[in-house]
């Protein structure tokens, strides 16, 4: 009776809240026309047909769409039909640039995904009639759980993570969200711990099925690209890669660089050179102006190289490259020697540290690792990964010397991999059943 109240008050809420949701995308179109385009396909009417008969992911933005690339490139190579839903345009524009061959085929569609009401969601079911549909990470949406259901889709959380903090903000109270979760007909989840987290709200069909992200491609591209203007970018500097990092720890990392800068003036050591990769764009301009303000000489990567990473322009005497571009992580990432993950520095947790470690690199990040509890602590024990509890130490562990154990960080990819082979295993099982 309690769920059937809030999804009868969810409806009506969509009312009001419509005309917002929309100026939000129109808002957000004006920084990034993406947001606003197409728009009547976030109520299930599309230009073109969808594939019929497809495996349905959903993957909200760029993160999770690269999680789901192996897995979904293996489901293509074996014949099958795809649909990818997004709701930004990051994530869209990385699945139509890894799928342009797909797409032009009609084997695959990346369109937005449906506004969470349940015409939305049935004109979508119409439209492409999916055999299966898989959420990646986290992902609730009461109208898009209840009306796959209704519709007799199978929908399943896959990559699926429920971290201990919300477990134990959803524990209390009237439990809503836990009452939704079971409205998923299962779950392919990331670790042993999550099959039990998630069979204790009452989820049943759960197989462990490992972490999508360690069989995600890495672009080569990007890589190579690192690899010839590191002796032009670094002079002989040790490189500091900051990824992902949020609001919430940017002064934390402005003093951390300008310790390290005082540091070696001190000493008479080359400083190391920071590379700081915002994770939210709006922040650019913020984090490039604080750097300053920190005394520290700051340029930024459109200053320095040029779009295709072919030139660089001269940045001795650069304390911070602002890494103001989106899409080449792992450029930044096969720059550094060491890497520090955004977000562990901030109660919302730290950001992924797989990307890194699949480049050889060691990672540190701050105390606040729920959301990454798997693979985190496996990595930690592995001597991979460091959690540190505050700037301090920070400073402390970037003053010491550090040396990537290559075999090391190799030994705990392959314990960790394949997870992609065994979802799609699981995957066929789900619709034997």
């Amino acid at each position: 009776m309690i769920l059937k109240l809030f999804l009868a008050f969810y409806r009506l809420l969509w009312v009001p809240l419509l005309p917002l949701v929309l100026i939000y995308l129109w808002q957000r179109g004006r920084r990034d026309v993406d947001y606003a385009r197409n728009i009547a396909e976030r109520f299930g009417f599309y230009r073109q047909p969808l594939p019929q008969g497809a495996l349905w992911f959903h993957a909200v933005s760029l993160g999770e769409t690269r999680s789901a690339l192996g897995l979904i490139k293996l489901a293509l190579e074996r014949g099958d039909k795809v649909v990818l839903t997004h709701f930004t345009p990051a994530g869209r524009r990385e699945s139509e640039h890894h799928f342009q061959g797909e797409i032009a085929s009609g084997q695959l569609a990346a369109v937005w995904v449906p506004f969470d009401m349940r015409w939305c969601y049935r004109r979508f079911f119409r439209a492409c009639r999916p055999k299966i549909g898989l959420t990646l990470e986290v992902e609730i949406w009461p109208a898009m759980i209840f009306a796959a259901k209704a519709a007799g889709i199978p929908l399943y959380m896959c990559n699926a993570i429920y971290g201990t903090r919300p477990l134990a903000r959803d524990s209390r109270g009237l439990r809503l969200r836990q009452r939704i979760i079971k409205g998923f007909s299962g779950a392919f989840v990331k670790s042993s711990m999550q099959a039990e987290r998630f069979a204790s709200v009452g989820l049943e069909n759960i197989t462990v099925t490992g972490e999508l992200r360690f069989d995600q491609p890495v672009p080569p591209a990007l890589t190579e690209a690192a690899t010839r203007l590191r002796p032009a970018f670094a002079a002989g500097r040790e490189v500091i890669t900051i990824a992902s990092g949020v609001e919430g720890e940017e002064q934390l990392f402005g003093e951390v660089a300008a310790k390290l800068v005082a540091q070696a003036q001190t000493t008479n050591q080359p400083a190391p050179l920071i590379v700081y990769v915002p994770r939210a764009p709006e922040r650019f301009d913020a984090v490039a102006d604080g750097l300053v303000q920190a005394g520290l000489t700051v340029l930024r990567r459109s200053e320095v190289l040029d779009p295709k990473l072919e030139q660089i322009a001269q940045i001795e005497g650069a304390d911070v490259v602002v890494g103001d571009s989106l899409g080449e992580m792992f450029f930044y990432l096969a720059l550094a020697d060491r890497v520090i993950v955004g977000g562990g520095f901030t109660l919302s947790g730290s950001h992924n540290i797989i990307e890194p470690l699949m480049l050889m690199k060691p990672v540190l990040t701050g105390p606040h690792t729920w959301t990454i509890e798997y693979p985190f602590s496996e990595a930690e024990a592995a001597g991979v990964a460091v959690s540190l509890p505050d700037q301090a130490a920070l400073v402390a562990a970037l003053s010491l010397s550090s040396v990537a154990d290559v075999e090391q960080i190799e030994t705990f990819l392959a314990e960790h991999g394949g997870a992609s082979v065994r979802t799609l295993a699981a995957i066929d099982q789900a619709l034997e059943g």
